[in-house]
């Protein structure tokens, strides 16, 4: 059993983050700057903020991992990167791992380029996937002394297109995963069940990848 934290543990993916967590008989905690309206059986639920790291106390302290899900929307649009560089300078020297939820924008849409958000991507889109381009610039300029991962969703994921959880799931790497008919997608538990895969069995250490059906 390992002790995680999800920041952002009450959210479209850091809820799955957390049911999958607890299904798999780890000690979860879920950190989230308002009460879960249904919170999961078997997950400790502490309120506050990556934008607090003091204001948290010792919930960071000793976990095994945690897991970064914030979205750069509504009032987090311009605070996203200061909260992920607090999280980087709260776990810099530790062994605890961070893995954080990237978007599709950044992946590559075939070997050696070029990404996804340079061929035509929408506009309305456009801000939030730049911040997550600029989220996995920060993790790689971050020193040896933080163990991070990044994980790319498929094109199309969120709450529009929840899927079910089939267990099943492509590592990419750096290339957006697509599917024989050209179709890039993937549930939300499934997303949810390549992070934990990664923390149970790490094989990808300071590495970036994608993953879909």
């Amino acid at each position: 059993m390992a002790r995680i934290v999800v920041i952002g543990g009450t959210g479209y993916a850091g809820a799955h983050f957390v049911r999958e967590g607890v299904s798999r008989g780890h000690d979860v905690v879920a950190v989230a700057r308002k009460a879960p309206a249904d919170p999961i059986e078997g997950a400790t639920y502490v309120q506050g903020s990556a934008l607090d790291v003091a204001g948290l106390g010792d919930v960071l302290d000793g976990a095994d991992a945690v897991i970064s899900t914030i979205s750069p929307r509504g009032d987090m649009a311009d605070k996203a990167l200061d909260a992920l560089s607090a999280l980087i300078a709260k776990l810099n020297g530790t062994s605890t791992r961070l893995g954080v939820v990237g978007g599709a924008g950044g992946s590559l849409v075939a070997p050696g380029g070029p990404r996804l958000f340079d061929q035509g991507f929408p506009e309305e889109y456009k801000h939030e996937a730049q911040v997550g381009i600029d989220s996995l610039e920060l993790l790689q300029e971050s020193g040896q002394g933080v163990d991070w991962f990044f994980v790319h969703p498929a094109e199309v994921f969120g709450p529009w297109a929840e899927g079910e959880r089939t267990g099943a799931y492509r590592d990419g790497g750096d290339v957006i995963v697509r599917d024989a008919d050209g179709n890039s997608t993937i549930s939300g538990a499934d997303f949810a069940v390549a992070f934990f895969d990664e923390i149970e069995n790490p094989k990808h250490r300071r590495e970036r990848f994608t993953v879909g059906y």
